[in-house]
Parts: structure tokens; sequence; C-alpha cells
């Protein structure tokens, strides 16, 4: 390692990242895996960049689990929304709730459920594709990738079209709040939006109870009618959130990703135009390469030692995915975008009993938006004029302005 990239991470921050951080983390993320791969932060937390120490802390869910309780306190107190949420929903939950609701939801998006659910999102992207044509300069983001997941979730909610223009904002703002650090608007928007999200969804919940859907189609019904065990109001409200939030914006970051990423990269482009069967492994190198979410937590139970680093009960590590899927040590020529890439047993669904409940459709999706997308504008040129959601958990854009011939 040279002094320049020791000198980068000199004193590294993740509540403070280094210039730069945000914009382009890969030179960091080479540099911490290089020389830091566990990194104590002035908090008392430790940042963790290595494949294989995140590939075990996943499937080790006795001595480092996702309850997020006591470390999300602090950030937001114990009677905000955001805390609610949070500590409520899924991803950051333990056994025994996070058994029931992630049984429910696994049923609910069960290989058949996820087959029927092709043909509506091959017409909304055709539709989508279509509304683009004869237009000068497109925002793929604004125009295409947002709207994607946003029809899909609420076709699987039955919401009705008209309710559904606020989701992007919402999600935007709760997930938003998941950021290491947070300002006092960020902190009152995210807030209020898991209290405008809540009240809509109690309503449909409402309604859905008097109008039950088909259990095999509708996952409200299913979530309302499941057997597995009555969710309280709260965890059914919650988990609600947490699915249209989940699905919503990791789904746009992928399909804009990709789409930027082939740009940057003219003969993979080439190849995929050539052969539109290598989506197949390509949907997956996309995720590998540009991670929708680049960093997850977990919290220790017990007194542990990593890479000679003593880390105390009750710590907060970071896993910061999006370097774990560049380390050398596990992929080969890992800044490179290869469609082909074989194995690529990346981390971008996380991974072990929290592995995402939604990656197969997620993996649909992205196949089908990039495969009909480069077929209907196969000489899409971005036009520099690119902008960065500017967030360090999630990597995506927030504009991606094109010209489609």
């Amino acid at each position: 390692m040279t002094t320049i990239e020791r000198e980068m991470i000199e004193g590294f921050d993740l509540t403070n990242p280094p210039d730069g951080f945000a914009e382009d983390p890969f030179p960091f993320y080479h540099a911490l895996l290089e020389y830091a791969p566990v990194c104590a932060q002035p908090d008392g937390s430790f940042v963790l960049t290595r494949y294989a120490d995140l590939d075990r802390i996943y499937r080790d869910t006795t001595l480092f689990i996702s309850d997020k309780k006591r470390a999300f306190l602090p950030k937001f107190g114990g009677d905000a929304p955001l805390y609610e949420h949070h500590t409520t929903s899924l991803v950051f939950n333990e056994p025994p709730l996070h058994t029931r609701v992630r049984k429910i939801m696994v049923g609910a998006l069960n290989a058949r459920a996820i087959a029927n659910m092709e043909p509506g999102l091959i017409d909304t992207i055709d539709m989508l594709l279509d509304q683009m044509d004869g237009r000068e300069q497109v925002d793929l983001i604004e125009d295409f990738a947002s709207k994607i997941p946003i029809q899909i979730i609420g076709n699987m909610f039955n919401m009705p079209m008209a309710d559904r223009e606020p989701l992007r904002d919402w999600s935007l703002a709760i997930l938003g709040a998941l950021e290491p650090t947070l300002t006092a608007e960020q902190l009152a928007k995210g807030n209020q939006s898991v209290i405008d999200f809540k009240a809509y969804l109690k309503d449909l919940a409402d309604d859905r109870r008097r109008h039950p859907g088909d259990p095999e189609t509708d996952v409200l019904t299913r979530l309302i009618e499941s057997e597995e065990g009555e969710l309280s109001e709260t965890e059914l409200l919650q988990n609600c959130i947490f699915i249209l939030n989940a699905g919503h914006e990791t789904t746009t970051n992928l399909i804009g990703n990709a789409l930027a990423a082939l740009h940057d990269f003219p003969g993979q482009k080439y190849a995929l135009k050539s052969n539109p069967e290598i989506i197949k492994t390509g949907v997956d190198e996309f995720l590998r390469f540009l991670s929708p979410n680049q960093l997850g937590n977990r919290e220790t139970t017990a007194d542990i030692e990593i890479d000679g680093h003593k880390i105390p009960a009750g710590s907060n590590l970071h896993l910061v995915i999006g370097a774990a899927n560049r380390d050398p040590a596990q992929f080969d020529d890992p800044d490179e975008l290869k469609l082909m890439r074989k194995p690529n047993r990346h981390l971008a669904f996380a991974g072990g009993p929290h592995l995402c409940v939604g990656f197969q459709l997620a993996r649909m999706e992205g196949r089908i938006a990039v495969n009909r997308f480069l077929k209907k504008y196969p000489n899409y040129q971005l036009t520099g004029n690119a902008e960065l959601g500017g967030r360090l958990r999630f990597r995506g854009y927030a504009k991606l302005p094109a010209k489609l011939n």
C-alpha cells in the first residue's frame, strides 16, 4: 500500500467520512481492505470490509444479532416513529418476530407468485419505455427505474393506482434515516413519513379486513390472515412499510446502477446486446459491482476477536457490503464489470437467515428491465449530468439524464 492510500483512511470515521467518500467510496474501500479491514470507530463501533468476515457474521446468529433496539435508542429516541418502525420491521429483528414475519413473506413471494407477476412487470416496463419514445432527453431514474418497483409492490398490496404517488418520497425519507449521520430536517422528515405511511396503511388494512383479497396474490391479505400467529397492529403496519420500502429503493438502484455501469463498460454493453441471455448472470454482476445497499449492521452478543481486534459484547458492527463485493481475495478483477462472472457469491442480498426475502423478485425486475430497455434503446448515452443520491448506506442515482437515440 502506498503512503497516499494509508493517508486516505487515517482516522477513518464513518460518521464523518473523508472528502470524496460519498461520491466514490471504492478507493477508500480498497484501502480499508488492505490496511484496516477491522477499523475501530470513535464511537466504539467497528467498520468491517472483508468478504470472509461479513460472510461468517451473516451466518452466525448467535454471536451477531440484527436487533437494533439498543443501537437506535440514542439515534432516534424511544418514542420516535422512526424508532418504532426500525425496531419492529423484519430486517432489524430476531426470533420470534423475525421468524413469524419472514415465513409469511417467503410464502407470499414463492416461485409461482413471482412467475405470476412477470406479465404485469413486462407490461409496466413496456409502457414506461413507450412513454419515453421520441423525447430528446429523459431521466432514467425518474422516468424509468423508480417507477417499476412502485407499480410491482403496489400490485402486491392491491393498492389503488391513485394512492401510489407518495410511496417514493416516504421510502426515501424513512430509509434515509439509516444513514450514519442525520440532520434535524432529515430526522423530522423521516418521522413524519412514518406517521403518514402508517396512517395510510391502517386505512388500507381496515378496508382489506372488510373486503379480503386473494392471499395467494395479495400480500396484505396474507399478512392479515396468516396462520403463523397473529401480528399486532404495530407489527403488521410497520412490516408493510418495510416491504414497500425495501423493495423500492434497492430495486430502483439496481436498475439505475446497471444502466450506468453498461454505459461505462461499452464492451459489456455490446456483449449483452449481442446475447441477451447473459443477463441471467449479468444481474448478479450488477448487484456485486454497484451494490444498491452498501452497508449492513450487526451487534455482538459476546466479547470476540477479529483480526487481532478485541471487540466487546454489545458492539455495533458496520458491515461494508460494497467493499466485501470488491474484495480481491474473493473476486478476480473486482473493479471490472464481467457480466458472465462465475462463481459470483456476492453479498448484495446479505446472507444467512436474514437473506433478503425479495431477492428473486429483485433479480427478475432487474433482468427484465435492463434487457427490454437495451432492446428498445440500444444506443442510449448518458449526458454527463448524473447526480448520485449522496447516501453512504444506499448507493444509487437521484438523477441519470440520458439521450436515447
